[in-house]
């Protein structure tokens, strides 16, 4: 269910002293974190570790999921993200609605569909097939030693600030904000989003059966690990898809809003213009220009992905499986940069991606959630079908 299988199929490197320094980066960088930006967003980044830990670990990701529907109709992979939404929907939809947590305020991911959310959507699911990750998988995957998906992160950082140049045009144009729970209550809409996961689970039992005979058996291979799996990995998905409802939940009780993943690519990319020289302030996207004159420390989205590629990093050590392959054609270079193109753009122009629109949008009640869900399938079927005529 990954999204760069690839990046493991080297046998196990059984290296000590890289799995121990791994960890006091980890312990060097949340210690920077704190004594930066205080405890909250050491927390955050903490947060981030775990997911890191778990995507790579449990071997999960979005895109995988897909491609394996798509190419071998094995539903395994989408029915655990309807694992994933039906089971933060129903914790987080009581949650926002009464617009607290633990006593602090908190707030959704309720953003308008339209145009812009329809293109840029589709066109990041085109960019999912070519650069063979969505959002999250390419920290995970890239701190797990995939260089492949680096490349593509590079181009989805790159296509990120490209999207927040043009996004004064694209957030003129219309949209309708829509909140399941304003629309139909708070039983009413959550009571549609189950539904909604529950439909498309049906659906792809349906048609799995039909293609295999069976439904499939989860985490079939490793039945008999055990407790081994812990260090083995591809961890049981029903631990997988806890763990990450649970990280999300601690983003919102952390951060005061659920798990994003994409602006601080725009950030980090915008940052190393200002760098270089460049003048961003004049960009509708950065009226307030206050993040990039300080540390990314302070700036939830980037330290939250900072421990997701250490935790990643962390775990494919630990598990012996980090052994870059630099063996990659020009071909397949081209490619990733610009399905990462694709990935940035889209997500910046859409109000997200697989993470802030998707996972973090459908747990908010927002049904522009669902749209981005519908369009950025049709565009990994444009963009599988391209990759097999291209045959990369």
């Amino acid at each position: 269910m990954s999204d760069a299988t690839s990046s493991y199929t080297s046998p196990p490197v059984k290296n000590y002293t890289w799995r121990l320094l791994s960890i006091v980066l980890t312990a060097l960088v949340l210690f920077s974190v704190y004594n930066t930006a205080g405890i909250n967003n050491a927390l955050l980044a903490m947060v981030g570790i775990l997911i890191g830990l778990t995507l790579v670990f449990g071997n999960f990701g979005f895109t995988g999921g897909w491609v394996a529907w798509i190419n071998r109709r094995d539903g395994r992979g989408l029915r655990a993200q309807m694992l994933i939404l039906a089971l933060a929907s129903a914790i987080f939809y009581p949650i926002l609605d009464s617009g607290t947590l633990f006593g602090s305020d908190v707030r959704g991911f309720v953003v308008p569909f339209g145009i812009a959310t329809i293109f840029g959507s589709f066109i990041f699911g085109i960019g999912m097939q070519f650069g063979g990750c969505c959002a999250s998988g390419a920290l995970s995957w890239a701190g797990a030693g995939s260089v492949r998906v680096s490349i593509t992160l590079v181009g989805f950082i790159i296509g990120g600030v490209w999207g927040a140049y043009d996004i004064e045009y694209w957030r003129s144009l219309p949209g309708i904000r829509v909140d399941l729970t304003n629309e139909f209550g708070l039983f009413g809409g959550l009571g549609v989003t189950l539904l909604i996961c529950a439909a498309v689970a049906l659906f792809t039992i349906v048609f799995e059966k039909r293609k295999h005979g069976k439904v499939l058996p989860l985490n079939e291979d490793n039945e008999k690990l055990g407790l081994k799996r812990i260090i083995i990995g591809n961890w049981p998905i029903l631990s997988v898809v806890v763990l990450l409802v649970f990280a999300n939940f601690l983003t919102l009780a952390l951060a005061g809003r659920p798990w994003g993943v994409t602006s601080a690519f725009v950030l980090w990319g915008s940052k190393t213009m200002t760098a270089a020289g460049a003048d961003l302030t004049t960009w509708n996207y950065w009226q307030n220009s206050a993040p990039l004159e300080r540390s990314v420390f302070f700036d939830v989205t980037s330290v939250m992905n900072i421990g997701i590629l250490l935790g990643s990093l962390v775990a494919a050590l630990t598990m012996g499986r980090f052994k870059p392959q630099w063996n990659i054609s020009l071909k397949m270079v081209l490619i990733s940069i610009i399905g990462g193109l694709m990935l940035g753009y889209g997500s910046r122009i859409a109000y997200g991606c697989n993470i802030g629109a998707f996972f973090s949008g459908i747990s908010s009640a927002s049904l522009s959630g669902w749209v981005w869900f519908v369009s950025a399938f049709a565009g990994n079927l444009v963009g599988n079908q391209i990759k097999k005529k291209l045959s990369i």
